[in-house]
């Protein structure tokens, strides 16, 4: 299950971890929390939409341990390279998500669900909030990362 959900895992770790070694640590918390819990996934969703339950409330909680509030990502590890086809795009994948990363938890959460092209049923089901507020959000959010690229 790990290698087939390892690049829903990386996504969710990189927007927030602060460096190498933070999402190193994430991955490895949100593999322990994912074996930990698979014996009670009951199956009533996706199996992704309960990994990045798991992934999410995992990266979400470590942060409030450390008490870290994340300002930037530093690009050390090859997780652009697992994210973008060949094609060029790994440069505006960076660039992407170090706006995303000057997001609210929530905010980064919802946007990376977006990207995945999620279901809007299936972001509010993973985030706990209604279909009809992960719309509202999700144009918010946009509106937010295009104010914050054109600086």
């Amino acid at each position: 299950m790990v290698d087939t959900q390892k690049r829903v895992i990386y996504k969710v770790c990189y927007i927030y971890a602060k460096d190498h070694d933070d999402l190193n640590d994430l991955f490895q918390e949100t593999v322990l929390n994912l074996w930990k819990s698979f014996p009670l996934y009951r199956g009533d969703s996706k199996l992704t939409t309960w990994v990045y339950r798991i992934a999410m409330n995992t990266c979400i909680t470590f942060l409030r341990r450390s008490n870290t509030s994340i300002q930037t990502i530093p690009i050390t590890t090859n997780v652009a390279g697992l994210m973008a086809e060949e094609d060029g795009t790994a440069d505006q994948l960076r660039e992407l998500y170090k706006l995303i990363n000057q997001l609210g938890k929530m905010e980064r959460a919802l946007i990376l669900l977006w990207l995945e092209e999620r279901s809007y049923q299936e972001m509010a089901d993973i985030l706990g909030i209604s279909k009809n507020n992960v719309a509202v959000k999700i144009n918010r959010v946009k509106e937010k990362l295009r104010k914050m690229s054109n600086n």
